[in-house]
């Protein structure tokens, strides 16, 4: 008898966010079929990187533009219709808003702060990536981290809103690894 080998077939998503008067909002989407919360996400597309394929999917299934960065924030798995699926995720800093995307009929949009998003997604493992931003968005704005500039340098720094943050100091306005 041949055992079935249970292959993991491999996705990436992002974590659109924004943020307004310094305030991290996460974008969760409804699934097709609107039973549940997630993040947009979907296959590999052949010739793309995972995180060019999950901006991809954050303009099919979010209408939501930005650029993607580059670093892994972490990963869950998922099971559906008997297949399992390991999910890499990025982080989308949100520049553009569509009123019209591929699947604008299909799916609903929601804007949420990090603990509202966390409670509606129902995977525990996507729960606790979500739950972490909180504490991540704090410790880049500790380090001065650029991706809070949203790449304009005459901006103030969009989590507390001050001219005079640090990262002005060393003349750092680019986000961190992205394409």
């Amino acid at each position: 008898m041949t055992q079935k080998t249970n292959k993991v077939l491999q996705q990436s998503g992002v974590i659109p966010y924004r943020i307004i008067d310094g305030k991290v909002e996460i974008l969760l989407i409804t699934t097709r079929n609107r039973q549940g919360w997630v993040i947009p996400k979907g296959g590999l597309c052949k010739g793309m990187s995972p995180h060019d394929s999950a901006a991809k999917e954050a303009w099919e299934e979010a209408g939501v533009i930005g650029r993607v960065t580059t670093e892994n924030l972490g990963n869950y798995k998922y099971r559906k219709r008997g297949n399992t699926y390991q999910v890499n995720l990025f982080l989308l800093p949100v520049e553009t808003i569509l009123e019209d995307w591929p699947e604008a009929t299909s799916r609903e949009r929601r804007w949420l702060e990090i603990n509202q998003a966390a409670e509606l997604v129902k995977e525990i493992s996507l729960k606790r990536i979500i739950e972490s931003l909180e504490q991540l968005f704090k410790e880049l704005h500790k380090k001065n981290d650029p991706i809070l500039w949203d790449g304009h340098p005459a901006r103030p720094c969009i989590m507390c809103r001050q001219d005079a943050c640090t990262t002005r100091e060393f003349g750092i306005f680019f986000y961190l690894q992205v394409s």
